[in-house]
């Protein structure tokens, strides 16, 4: 240190002051050095070692309080579901008995899912703890239990500066991404959803980018030659796709379209991208070349809000959900589910290794609104004393859903006339059993009784299932939810978050403790979101398709799907 009275900085000696400035230039030069080398330094993990602990532009994070929020809702999705995807896969994939799924390495806790009027909720309540908070009633969507609406977690992300966005594979109007983007009574008002996932409230426009389904909700009943579909479901004569492309939003209607988004890199937000009528097909029957995959799905929305908000002090706030593998629980789809899961497994470990190399504090969290289906791995299918197995390469054989080969069979009966029994039975025998259910060793009972049951969809599908519960030794107690705890995952890329997320998260919590964890990792104010939105109209005197009380809240649908 240069201190008055030393030899250097006598008056007189010109040296002395020479020496001062060459130190200071030398120390602007190092700076700079430092700066443009920890800028272009391209291996973040390098540079973090070379330059620990120092912050921003010296090796540190651009924006140091920057946070992400990634919450995966695993629809229906109980431990006996993780239990089964995963010897599932053991069996499939040849592995040995310790291989895991992998979820399974971030397990940190359990939830309790009531209702605030049920021990069992639905996802429409289920969805409303998480987004708001609290405990409301079945058929809620963002409302508070005495029928006034609540601030979500993404509408005060949103008003706090965060990009947000949801990915689903059922309709984007749906229980899960509704409960965080929309206020209504119930949850089978989707035209009002809809209308306010666009931003026609009092808010404005809170969501930044929607992938999904559900297009049904968006144009007008009786549209018979739309660039969007043939099946509107609109009574209002609306045409809300062509609304929001007018206001700005970039829309995605097919696969190749959602292609050209270049898996995020090609997006302008608002992005609409509605995938498909209703809901995206099972994992087991979606067809690569209709629709894209919920991994897909995801990384686009990641790569496209990252991107849109690299340049901000505030990051992103995402749901993602496995919507179906709640369809599947209904159904009793053993098949169909254990498909779904495995998918959202593996979409949440690639979003996992987005945040490892993301230089934006991320925090991940997955868990589900209840769990479907009351599923058991395991079933006594005689009198006898049970046998202590069941069978996963019977779920191998399966290829399709129970819905698909419904679908697929009604259609087929349509081209056959009444005088042609044998056809349809044969039919029957090669499609729907061999090819679609792998199954060799039906009886001409089974084959009568499916014949049946063919204008009665709901229990065609509760047969072919059964026939492949039976054989791989599968059992369901409901079609409806059940009351069981579901687990709780979560990762963070900086370790102080997993610290906090452990001691937060970690052992049995209700399901209201999740959404306020994510309120106050956000700093956000969802009181103050309240106030500002009461007056938000939240009643639809004419109600859509799905209705609250009917746990099959798709099968209407996919019954409108086969008169079309």
């Amino acid at each position: 240190m240069i201190t008055k009275g030393s030899n250097l900085s006598k008056p007189g000696q010109n040296g002395g002051k020479r020496y001062t400035r060459y130190v200071l230039v030398g120390l602007v030069v190092v700076l700079v050095i430092l700066t443009t080398f920890s800028h272009n330094f391209t291996l973040k993990d390098q540079r973090s070692k070379l330059f620990p602990g120092l912050p921003g532009f010296l090796g540190g994070h651009k924006h140091s309080k920057k946070k992400n929020v990634i919450f995966f809702v695993s629809d229906g999705m109980g431990p006996a579901s993780m239990s089964m995807a995963r010897s599932f896969q053991q069996h499939t994939g040849g592995f040995s008995y310790d291989h895991m799924l992998n979820l399974d390495d971030f397990l940190v806790g359990s939830s309790r899912t009531r209702s605030s009027n049920s021990l069992v909720t639905d996802s429409a309540a289920g969805a409303t703890a998480f987004s708001c908070g609290l405990k409301s009633y079945n058929g809620a969507i963002g409302m508070h239990p005495d029928g006034h609406p609540c601030g979500t977690v993404l509408e005060a992300a949103k008003l706090q500066g965060y990009l947000t966005g949801l990915v689903v594979t059922t309709r984007i109007t749906d229980a899960t991404p509704a409960s965080f983007s929309a206020h209504a009574d119930l949850r089978g008002m989707e035209q009002l959803i809809a209308q306010q996932q666009l931003g026609e409230y009092e808010l404005g426009r809170m969501v930044d980018l929607m992938i999904g389904g559900g297009r049904t909700n968006f144009y007008p009943n009786g549209v018979q030659s739309s660039p969007y579909g043939i099946r509107g479901s609109r009574t209002d004569g609306r045409d809300l796709i062509k609304e929001a492309i007018a206001d700005g939003w970039q829309y995605v209607g097919d696969r190749d379209s959602f292609d050209a988004l270049s898996e995020g890199k090609n997006v302008e937000l608002p992005l609409l991208a509605l995938l498909a009528d209703y809901d995206i097909p099972f994992d087991i029957d979606r067809s690569d070349s209709e629709y894209p995959s919920l991994k897909e799905e995801a990384m686009t929305a990641i790569n496209a809000l990252s991107n849109a908000s690299k340049d901000s002090d505030h990051g992103f706030f995402l749901l993602v959900e496995g919507s179906r593998i709640d369809h599947a629980g209904h159904l009793n789809d053993p098949a169909a589910q254990v498909r779904e899961v495995i998918a959202y497994d593996e979409t949440f470990k690639a979003v996992v290794e987005f945040a490892k190399q993301s230089d934006v504090e991320t925090v991940i969290i997955s868990t589900s609104d209840h769990e479907t289906g009351g599923l058991v791995t395991a079933r006594q299918v005689s009198r006898n004393y049970p046998e202590y197995l069941w069978y996963p390469e019977v779920l191998e054989k399966a290829q399709q859903s129970c819905e698909y080969l419904a679908r697929k069979l009604i259609q087929e009966r349509r081209t056959v006339s009444e005088q042609s029994d044998v056809a349809l039975s044969k039919f029957i025998k090669d499609e729907i059993f061999r090819s679609g259910l792998g199954i060799e060793d039906y009886t001409a009972d089974d084959v009568e009784e499916i014949k049946s049951l063919i204008d009665t969809p709901g229990f065609l599908m509760d047969k072919l299932t059964d026939m492949v519960s039976v054989r791989a030794q599968i059992g369901w107690t409901t079609h409806g939810h059940s009351a069981v705890d579901v687990n709780i995952y979560a990762y963070s890329n900086r370790d102080n978050s997993k610290t906090h997320l452990l001691e937060k998260l970690g052992g049995n919590h209700e399901n209201t403790e999740i959404g306020q964890f994510m309120g106050r990792y956000l700093d956000l104010d969802l009181e103050k979101v309240t106030h500002m939105i009461e007056n938000t109209t939240h009643v639809q005197e004419t109600v859509s398709s799905a209705s609250s009380k009917n746990p099959f809240e798709y099968i209407p649908e996919f019954q409108r799907e086969l008169k079309a």
